[in-house]
């Protein structure tokens, strides 16, 4: 058998290159300054790196940072700012380059995915999702609860929704339908294992906007608003702009599923039965379990109630030295966490080079010159018209990370250059979307191929059910959400 790895195709590898020289090449548009335009050739080079995908994007972010603060000169400074008394461009280049790895959010995704390792190695994640598939198990549509029920429990400490729904949930629910002999890739998975699946994929999309940290480009997307706008959104904030909306989906969801993908089985006590053996299995609640429960508890309520005393992130840092000096992690597991630190390297770069956009006036000069365009849009128009165009336009990406990188900064400079709009309205009506938007494509966010890929959900049925349930979360969100938003900003 041929075991040799089939090497990336060529064109993914200069595609990026290919673009940035493109774009710079390009005459340099009225208004915007030439150095700051060679730098949306790099930025745009990275874009495309990060949709093909021909290296991992912690190194497109990397060989990005790196590349414009070695042609700092021709990218990053004016003429201006090098021709100033004792400027050292040298100096500057790195500390620029640098900057994102001081950034606070990228500092609590890495305390997120600390909290998710300490699910896993204390096992209490999947004594969750046990518990309540053996409490609610007899009846399918009270299962289909309990799986959007444990996603919703482990959703706020997980900023990895393929860590949290295909690395912890998914294990657990594979081995459901087949009690009930409904298998992959087979005329019976309509008996049970499609409803479960599209659950299962459905409820974490919901999760992942109705939390701050449930979804990693949250954060990011945080971090990049922060940087372009200078507005903060807290985790409070940002919970209580998308609760009622979230909450209502979350509670009618597994219904809606189980009406558009209906089950054969409704009811059997072989799931209950099943459970409560692997609950035996795994014995009662350890010393670790427990205190990781008084960890993650005491994280939310500071994260909710004590946000001018400590800073979120902060607090991940804090429950990571808990975490070691109990003994539930040690060194070497946070060393062996190559999701954590591969994260960490890629966003802490993504941010430095979407904040150089802002820092060349690419931004500015981009969002004045669409605001010149719609400036007679009604602002409120104007902001669900760039809502709508930036959720449709997931189609495009396999990442939801692409997706902000690309789009985020664009949809911020247009919004800034309409008069009338409220920036921190806009930046809560189109943030939140970023987990809604993952239900359209099979490849749209994270956990979508683990599910895909797990034999239940057929690609026509799946294309279906995206577009239903894609149109259900942003009319959700569109005609409830901003009403709310509205009444409460």
């Amino acid at each position: 058998m041929n075991t040799t790895a089939h090497p990336m195709p060529r064109w993914k590898l200069l595609a990026p290159l290919v673009v940035a020289l493109v774009i710079a090449l390009i005459p340099t548009p009225a208004g915007v300054a030439p150095h700051a335009w060679y730098f949306f050739a790099i930025f745009m080079g990275c874009v495309v790196g990060l949709i093909l995908e021909p290296l991992p994007g912690a190194v497109i972010g990397l060989v990005g940072v790196t590349l414009a603060s070695l042609l700092s000169r021709w990218v990053l400074f004016s003429p201006e700012q090098l021709a100033m008394k004792g400027f050292n461009a040298a100096n500057q280049a790195f500390a620029w380059a640098v900057s994102g790895f001081t950034n606070s959010t990228v500092w609590l995704i890495f305390g997120a995915f600390m909290f998710a390792l300490g699910y896993e190695k204390t096992g209490l994640g999947r004594r969750i999702a046990l518990l309540l598939v053996k409490s609610m198990g007899k009846r399918t549509l009270t299962l289909g609860y309990a799986v959007m029920l444990a996603d919703a429990v482990l959703a706020p400490f997980t900023p990895s929704n393929t860590a949290r729904s295909g690395g912890t949930l998914y294990p657990v629910i594979r081995n459901l339908p087949p009690l009930y002999d409904s298998h992959p890739n087979d005329p019976s998975m309509k008996r049970m294992g499609s409803f479960l699946m599209w659950t299962a994929i459905t409820s974490t999309c919901v999760t992942s906007s109705l939390f701050l940290t449930a979804l990693a480009p949250n954060l990011l997307a945080i971090a990049l608003t922060e940087s372009a706008t200078g507005l903060t959104i807290g985790w409070g904030q940002w919970f209580m702009a998308v609760a009622p909306v979230g909450i209502a989906l979350l509670l009618i969801v597994p219904l809606l599923c189980y009406w558009l993908c209906a089950p054969e089985v409704k009811a059997g006590s072989e799931i209950s039965s099943w459970a409560r053996e692997e609950l035996e299995k795994l014995g009662a609640l350890t010393r670790n379990e427990l205190a990781l429960i008084v960890l993650v508890v005491g994280a939310l309520l500071l994260w909710i109630f004590a946000g001018d005393v400590i800073s979120a992130s902060l607090v991940g840092l804090v429950v990571i030295c808990a975490m070691l000096l109990i003994g539930i992690v040690t060194w070497n597991d946070i060393l062996d966490n190559r999701a954590a630190w591969n994260t960490f390297v890629w966003f802490a770069t993504l941010v430095a080079l979407a904040g150089g956009l802002s820092q060349v006036g690419f931004v500015a000069w981009f969002g004045n010159l669409v605001g010149g365009a719609i400036g007679g849009f009604d602002p409120l128009l104007a902001m669900l018209a760039l809502v709508v165009i930036f959720y449709a336009l997931h189609y495009l990406f396999a990442s939801v990370t692409a997706h902000v990188t690309a789009l985020l900064p664009v949809m911020l400079a247009a919004a800034s250059g309409i008069a009338g709009i409220d920036m921190e309205l806009f930046v809560l009506l189109i943030l939140p979307t970023l987990g809604f938007m993952g239900i359209l494509t099979p490849y749209g966010t994270g956990p979508s191929p683990v599910y895909y890929g797990g034999g239940y959900l057929p690609s026509a049925l799946w294309w279906r059910l995206g577009a239903i349930f894609g149109l259900l979360f942003l009319v959700a969100w569109l005609g409830l959400g901003l009403p709310w938003l509205l009444l409460t900003h």
